[in-house]
Parts: structure tokens; sequence; C-alpha cells
């Protein structure tokens, strides 16, 4: 393994102890710092003065807006998502200490965080609102000039290697490096395209490498990608959805579209990439009837429902569940659960959860689902997902699974069985100790051989199970229950740190598929 992948393995690992908002929050605050010292040299175009009256003014508002609406709207008050959004409108506005053109980036900041509560469907924002206060700010400058508009003066060459280092924490992080290289090629490359069609039409003549540079070093992209496109509020679930978004959202950034006296500029164009990003999360909702709880461990709940509308999905896919609830706070009153039970179990559907013991107060989701009991009714709004096995019965698989990580695993071979598929399998299933075990009987049934990693030994293991004692799942005992390894298609279910530590390992397969989790 090369010192670049390790460095990456080891990054991924410490990135996933930290919350995705709070990394944002200090990544952003780290560039500002990065400003504020270039800005004593004159390498960026705000002077620090400019840079400290207005990041204060931002930050002030957002922070007040945010806590206002917060207390009618009964929520949790949330900080850093104030702090998020005052540090991307510093880097989108143009900074300033005159009077005027602070009311100016004061309203935009107040839009921002309005939109949050305003322009959202069933607790999650539609837009960017970053985005969303920028451009009005835009539209306003056409009739009051002297209250400023978006300039995006991020995009300079003395910012790029800060950004790209600082996003890049973020990408890894929320895992959204893939969909935002797809949006920088393709804005890079439509810019590109543009620039050299305007130099042509004003009969000059330009070497494509002379433009590709100045393009990506001093265009507003990098920043746009990283901290603005991978929000994942406003991106949809599947991956190729995500794709889509992020090549509209290239083509019109790099490409800006007139209309009258402005433009569909950056953020103009995030908005219309988070609409479609938006049609494709809207769903019709499937009714449910919960008609049991159960629980297969100490500390993991199952629950059963009965669908009374159409449902169809793969195995290792997850649903989105509602519980409508008064007062939701700010995570709102739906959450993602990979589904448990396998297609031909259908009309019954299962997804579980783990109930960790914890001093920090509960959501009002988890609350209100505590309180949900046989008969009442719930809704799917949405099955997503691309953890899903290959298509060729014959390609051998290596599951990983850590604790409650097992449930897509669960759905995939009961599928399997039900419909006699025999697969060359083997599941290799972290627990912290025997008793966690959830689902023996369903993957005994399926006739996977199993690799069980627990403190202590389990009672009455099947034949085709074995518990790896003395061995710890690490990189290379996972090599040694596993030799094969290198022959099989690997995929693994559980926290960002335990894929990070098997990197090394998995590498050696010959695809990897992950599903990082950090529960519900």
């Amino acid at each position: 393994m090369t010192n670049l992948t390790a460095l990456w393995n080891r990054l991924f690992a410490v990135l996933g102890r930290v919350s995705m908002y709070r990394l944002v929050y200090l990544a952003l605050a780290a560039l500002a710092v990065v400003a504020l010292l270039l800005s004593f040299f004159d390498l960026v175009g705000p002077d620090p003065l400019q840079l400290i009256a207005t990041l204060a003014v931002l930050s002030a508002v957002c922070v007040g807006v945010d806590a206002a609406a917060q207390r009618v709207l009964n929520l949790p008050w949330r900080l850093e998502s104030s702090l998020i959004t005052a540090h991307i409108l510093l880097f989108v506005l143009r900074p300033t200490y005159e009077l005027v053109p602070l009311v100016g980036i004061a309203i935009a900041a107040a839009v921002a965080s309005l939109s949050k509560y305003v322009l959202a469907w069933r607790g999650r924002h539609i837009f960017n609102p970053a985005a969303v206060g920028a451009t009005v700010l835009t539209l306003l400058s056409l009739a009051w000039p002297d209250l400023g508009a978006s300039s995006w003066w991020v995009g300079t060459p003395a910012l790029a290697a800060p950004v790209i280092l600082l996003g890049l924490a973020v990408l890894v992080r929320t895992e959204k490096v893939r969909v935002i290289l797809v949006f920088l090629v393709t804005a890079v490359a439509v810019a590109v395209i543009r620039t050299s069609v305007q130099y042509q039409d004003a009969g000059l003549e330009i070497e494509v490498l002379d433009l590709l540079w100045p393009v990506l070093w001093s265009s507003p992209f990098l920043f746009l990608g990283a901290f603005m496109l991978s929000e994942p509020l406003t991106l949809p679930p599947r991956r190729w959805q995500q794709f889509v978004v992020a090549g509209v959202v290239g083509v019109l950034a790099g490409w800006p579209i007139a209309i009258g006296d402005i433009t569909l500029g950056q953020e103009r164009a995030l908005l219309i990439g988070n609409l479609v990003a938006f049609a494709f999360a809207v769903r019709t909702a499937v009714r449910l009837t919960l008609v049991a709880r159960a629980e297969p461990t100490p500390s993991v709940q199952e629950l059963t429902f009965r669908v009374h509308d159409r449902l169809a999905f793969l195995p290792g896919q997850y649903l989105e569940l509602e519980v409508p609830h008064r007062h939701p706070d700010a995570r709102g009153t739906r959450r993602e659960f990979s589904i448990a039970s396998a297609p031909a179990d259908l009309p019954f559907v299962k997804v579980a959860f783990k109930e960790g013991k914890t001093t920090k107060p509960l959501s009002s989701y988890k609350k209100a689902l505590a309180l949900v009991e046989p008969g009442d009714e719930l809704a799917i709004t949405g099955v997503w997902g691309d953890f899903l096995l290959p298509k060729r019965d014959a390609a051998p698989i290596l599951m990983v699974a850590a604790g409650i990580g097992v449930t897509p695993f669960v759905s995939q071979l009961g599928q399997g069985t039900a419909k006699g598929v025999d697969r060359d399998v083997v599941l290799v299933y972290v627990a912290s100790d025997s008793s966690e075990l959830a689902y023996r009987d369903e993957i005994e049934a399926s006739g996977a051989r199993v690799v069980v990693f627990t403190r202590d030994r389990p009672a009455d293991l099947p034949a085709h199970w074995m518990w790896a004692q003395g061995v710890r799942l690490d990189a290379e005992g996972l090599v040694r229950v596993v030799p094969d390894i290198a022959s099989r298609h690997a995929y693994i279910s559980g926290p960002a740190g335990l894929i990070a530590e098997l990197a090394p390992a998995l590498e050696k397969a010959r695809s990897i598929t992950t599903d990082a989790f950090s529960g519900y």
C-alpha cells in the first residue's frame, strides 16, 4: 500500500469522528483566517477591515435570525448551522465596511437564514440558504445598486490551495468526492469552451491550455463545489441522481445564461440544481401499519410493518420513514433505515436500529418513534441506495458487518434464500459480544460461511460458522480469516472508522462497496 493511500485512510478515520456540520464550520473558519492573513499582503480583493466588518455583520444577523426562528418554531438552536451560512456568504458577497452595502449584506444574511424555514419541505430546506441570500441581494441591487451584490471573490489563485485542502476534508467526510469531481470537470470544460468561443468571436486565437489553468484557479468553482453543492440536505439520495445534479450545475455555472440584466451565475446555477435534486427526491408516500416490535438483541429494536401500497426495493437499499410529531427539532420528521427484510417478504417490511444508551437528549424523532404502537400508521417517503450485490450470481462475495450494519446483508441473504440462489458468500460479523449477534437464524438459513468477531465465544455456533478467537479485526486479521479476499467483491457496512481500518485489506478485493453509517 502506498504512503498516499495510508494517509487517505487515516484521514478518513479521523474525519469520521467529527460531525459533518462541525467539520464544515471549522474548515470555513480556517479559510476565513487564511483569507484575513492574505489580505494583509494584498493577495485577495478585500482588505482586513472589510473582512472583519462583513463577517461580524453576517454572523450577528444569521445567529440572531436563526435563534428567533428556532424559538418561534420550538426547535433547538444550532449555532454551527448559523455560522456556516455566515462564513459561506463572506466568500460569496462583496466585503465592505460602508454602511449601505453592510445593510445589503445584512439583508442577504437574514434571507438566507429565513429560507431554511420558509423554503422547506417536510423538515428539509429545498435550496442552499447562502445561494438564496446572495440571489435576493443581486435582484435587489437592480433597483438599489448601492446595496451591493454577489462577487465570488473567493475565486482567486491565492485561495485555490486552501480551498482545495479544506474542501477535500469536507468531501471525504460527506463521501461526495466523485460527485464534486463531476461538477468540477463539467464546469471547467464548459467555461473553457465558452471563453474560447468568445475569443474566436473577437477574432483572437488562444490555446486551450492557456485558458484551462486561469479558469480553474481563478474561478469560484472549487468553493462552490466543496462547500455549497456538496450539502447533503439539498442533494438527491441516489448516486446517479447526484451526478446528474452535478452536471446540470456544472453546465450552468460554466456558461452563465443572461436573463435580462442578470445571469444564471454561480448561486443561480446552484438553485436550479437544488430544484432538480428536489424533483428527484419527491416521492409518493407508501402507507404502513406497525405490526410488531421485537428485540433481536438487548440493544437492537426491530419494527415490522405491513405495507398497504405498492412498494418496490432491491436487497441492500434503505427506506426513509416519516414519523409525524408536534414540534420536530432541526433534524425533521424523517430518518433513513436499512431494510432488514427481503423483497420476497412483502407485504411485510422490517427495519432495525440500535437503541444505545446515551447521556445526550433524545431527538424529537427518536422520542416519537418510541411512542409508535402496533396498529399505528406511518409512511415511507422514499426507497434509495446503491449498496447492491453484483447481478451475476456466480460472483464470490465478502460481506463485512459491524453490529446493526448487518441489516442490508440480512435482506440480501434472505432474498437469495427465497429465490434459491446459491451464491458463494463469506460474512465477517463484528459485535461487542455474542448476545449482540442479531438475525442468527436468517443468516444460518442462507448457508453463508460466517466468521464471528466477539469478545466472548458464542454458544451453539452452526457448523459453517467460526469464532475468530484471538484475531483482531484489522486489515491483517481480515486477510487471515478470508485468505481468498482477492477473488471476492467486498461489501462493508458499519462505522466510517472501521471502513478506514480495513481499507488496506479491502483494496485487495475485486471491488469495494461501502455503506458507512452513524446511527439514526
